[in-house]
C-alpha cells in the first residue's frame, strides 16, 4: 500500500483526459489489432467490472475498475466515461485513487433525490457513490477484517468525489469476500437497501441517510450454484411482462463456477419484505438446495465472456428499462489475452424484462434499441432452404467486419439440424455461432478462431445454452465486433457472450446447414459505425 505514493491521494493528482482521446466519429483512433469497435473500452490499461452505473442530467455514468500503470490487475481506482445514447462514450478523468483505507474495489452510485444523506448543495441532490475498500496491508498481515464499505459524494454531475470523512460506513465484522455493494432505494419500505456479498452468499442491510446502515439478512448459502466465490449481486424490482405484479431480482456473479466454466452470473427471482428476500415458489425449483448436495442455477448469460454485470440506477421512470451492462471477460484468461494498449471490454448494454414462461419466471435480455444509430447500410437473403452451405461475402455489399446479423428459419419436417453463422479468414481461422438442434441448444465455436496459445483455458470446447424448448421456428441475433460476438435468441431468453482473436480480420461470411435442412432462411446483415 505504501508504494503507491503519495500522489495518488491527491485529488489534485488526477490527470485531465486530453481532447485527443475523445476523438470524433471517424478518426484514426482505436485501431490497435483486436480493439472493439462497438464497445466500450478503456484508452488504455486494464479494465475489470463496471461500477457504479447511475443516470443523471442526460448522462448515463460508467464507471470502472481501474488499474492505470499496467495492463494486469493492479491497485484498484475508479474509471470514468459518459454517455448521452448508451452506444458513443467519452472518456472523464479518474473518479476514485485509492486511499489510507484501501483500494477502490466495485461497487455502486445513486443520486440521493431527497438529499437523505445531508450531502446536497443549492438545492440539488447529490451523487452518492458505494464502494468496498481493500487494505492490502491487512489482508497481507493474514487478517479477514480487510474489506468494508465506504461512500463518496458528488455535487458536480460526478466530475469530482468527496470520500465521506465517516468511512467505513460499514466496518468488518471479521468476514473474508465482504464487498461489492450495489444500493437502490426501496418505495415500499422506504429506505436504502444494500446488498454486497460475503464469500457464499448475499447480505442485506438498510439506511435512511446513506450513513448509518442496519444488517437485515442473508441469502443464498443454501441456493444456487457454489462452484466459487460470490461477488457483484445487484438487486433490483421489476414488473413481470403484461402484468402489474412486482418481483425482485438479484443477480449474483460467481467465480470460478459459470455454466461453461470460470466466471458468470447466475440470478434469482422472488419477492422482498423490507427486510428478507425469499425465492418465488415457481423459481425454486429451477435452483435446487445446494444443501442437498447438488448444484443447479439459472444463468444470466451462457457464453465465457459476460461477468460482474450490473444495472444503471436512476433510469428516469417514463423510460422505464432496467439496463444492464458486464465485463466482457473471464478471470480464466483476462489478463493474458493478446491485446497490448488495453486490456477489457464491457458488453453491449441490455435492456432486462422478466417473463412468465412454461419453466417459471425468467429475465429476457435484448440488446438496447440506441444501438439501431449504428446501422450504415443493409442486406437482407431471402435464401428459403439450406442443407448445405452459402457465402455470402460476395453479395453482401460492404465488407465483412462489426456487423448486426438477424437470422430466421425454420426446422424442416421433424428435422435436427445444425445452421451457424461463420466467419472465416484467409489463414483459415473459423468462427461459428448458432443452434444445434439434435442438442436443441444455441452454442459458440471458437476453438479455431485463431489465437488461443495464451490461455489453455480459453478454447478447450465448444460452448452451448440450452434452449427453453424446441420451436418450430427459430431466430437468433448476433452482434459481431472485431473480437467477440454476442448472441440474443429464443426472444432474448439466451444470451451468449464470447471473445476471439483471430490473427487476421474474418473477411468471409457463410450460413452453414449440417444433418438436415432449414426453411425459409432470411438472413439480415447490418454494417455498424464504430462508436469512437
Amino acid at each position: 500500500m505504501l508504494a503507491l505514493g503519495g500522489c495518488l491521494l491527491l485529488a489534485a493528482c488526477n490527470p485531465a483526459v486530453p481532447d485527443d482521446k475523445n476523438p470524433s466519429s471517424g478518426s484514426a483512433y482505436y485501431t490497435e489489432p483486436h480493439r472493439p469497435q462497438l464497445h466500450f473500452t478503456p484508452d488504455s490499461m486494464w479494465m475489470n467490472d463496471p461500477n457504479g452505473m447511475v443516470y443523471y442530467d442526460g448522462e448515463y455514468h460508467l464507471f470502472y475498475q481501474y488499474y492505470p500503470d499496467s495492463t494486469v490487475w493492479g491497485p484498484m481506482h475508479w474509471g470514468h466515461a459518459v454517455s448521452r445514447d448508451l452506444v458513443r462514450w467519452e472518456h472523464l478523468p479518474i473518479a476514485l485513487y485509492p486511499d489510507s483505507l484501501g483500494l477502490i474495489f466495485s461497487g455502486s452510485a445513486v443520486v440521493d433525490w431527497n438529499n437523505t444523506s445531508g450531502f446536497g448543495q443549492n438545492g440539488q441532490p447529490p451523487m452518492i457513490a458505494i464502494f468496498t475498500q481493500h487494505l492490502m496491508a491487512g489482508e497481507k498481515a493474514g487478517r479477514n477484517d480487510f474489506q468494508y464499505q465506504s461512500i463518496a459524494y458528488s455535487n458536480d454531475r460526478g466530475r469530482t468525489w468527496t470520500k465521506y470523512e465517516g468511512n467505513p460506513v460499514i466496518p468488518n465484522p471479521g468476514l473474508r469476500d465482504f464487498r461489492d455493494p450495489k444500493v437502490t432505494w426501496d418505495a415500499g419500505s422506504n429506505q436504502w437497501i444494500m446488498v454486497f456479498a460475503v464469500r457464499d452468499h448475499a447480505t442485506f442491510y438498510s439506511s435512511k441517510d446513506l450513513k448509518h446502515w442496519e444488517h437485515l439478512s442473508d441469502f443464498g448459502q443454501e441456493w444456487g450454484s457454489h462452484g466459487g466465490v460470490w461477488e457483484c449481486p445487484d438487486f433490483f424490482p421489476v414488473k413481470v411482462e403484461g402484468s402489474g405484479v412486482q418481483k425482485w431480482v438479484l443477480l449474483q456473479s460467481i467465480n470460478p463456477g459459470a455454466y461453461n466454466g470460470g466466471s458468470g452470473t447466475q440470478y434469482f427471482v422472488g419477492d422482498f419484505d423490507g427486510r428478507k428476500f425469499t425465492l418465488d415458489p415457481g423459481f425454486a425449483p429451477a435452483v435446487r438446495p445446494y444443501s442437498s448436495g447438488v448444484e443447479q442455477a439459472v444463468w444470466l448469460d451462457y457464453g465465457r465472456d459476460n461477468y460482474a454485470g450490473v444495472t444503471w440506477s436512476d433510469i428516469p421512470p417514463s423510460d422505464g428499462r432496467r439496463i444492464f451492462i458486464g465485463w466482457m471477460s473471464n478471470w480464466d484468461y483476462a489478463q493474458s489475452v493478446p491485446t497490448g494498449v488495453w486490456r477489457s471490454a464491457s458488453t453491449l448494454p441490455r435492456s432486462l424484462t422478466l417473463r412468465e414462461t412454461p419453466e417459471g419466471l425468467r429475465l429476457a435480455a435484448q440488446p438496447v434499441k440506441e444501438l439501431e444509430s449504428l446501422r450504415k447500410a443493409e442486406k437482407v437473403f431471402d435464401i428459403g432452404s439450406l442443407e448445405d452451405e452459402k457465402e455470402l461475402t460476395a453479395d453482401l455489399g460492404f465488407p465483412v467486419g462489426p456487423m448486426e446479423i438477424a437470422c430466421d428459419f425454420q426446422l424442416s419436417n421433424g428435422s435436427r439440424p445444425a445452421f451457424s453463422l461463420v466467419l472465416s479468414n484467409s489463414k483459415g481461422e473459423i468462427y461459428r455461432i448458432g443452434y444445434d438442434g439434435t442438442k436443441n441448444a444455441w452454442f459458440s465455436d471458437r476453438r479455431l478462431a485463431g489465437d488461443t496459445e495464451f490461455s489453455s483455458n480459453f478454447a478447450q470446447a465448444v460452448h452451448y445454452a440450452p434452449a427453453p424448448d424446441i420451436r418450430e421456428n427459430q431466430s437468433m441475433r448476433v452482434f459481431f465486433d472485431v473480437s467477440s460476438a454476442e448472441l440474443f435468441a429464443a426472444d432474448g431468453r439466451i444470451n451468449l457472450t464470447d471473445l476471439f482473436f483471430p490473427t487476421e480480420d474474418f473477411n468471409r461470411l457463410t450460413v452453414v446447414c449440417k444433418g438436415g435442412e432449414v426453411e425459409n432462411l432470411r438472413v439480415t446483415c447490418y454494417q455498424l459505425d464504430p462508436i469512437w
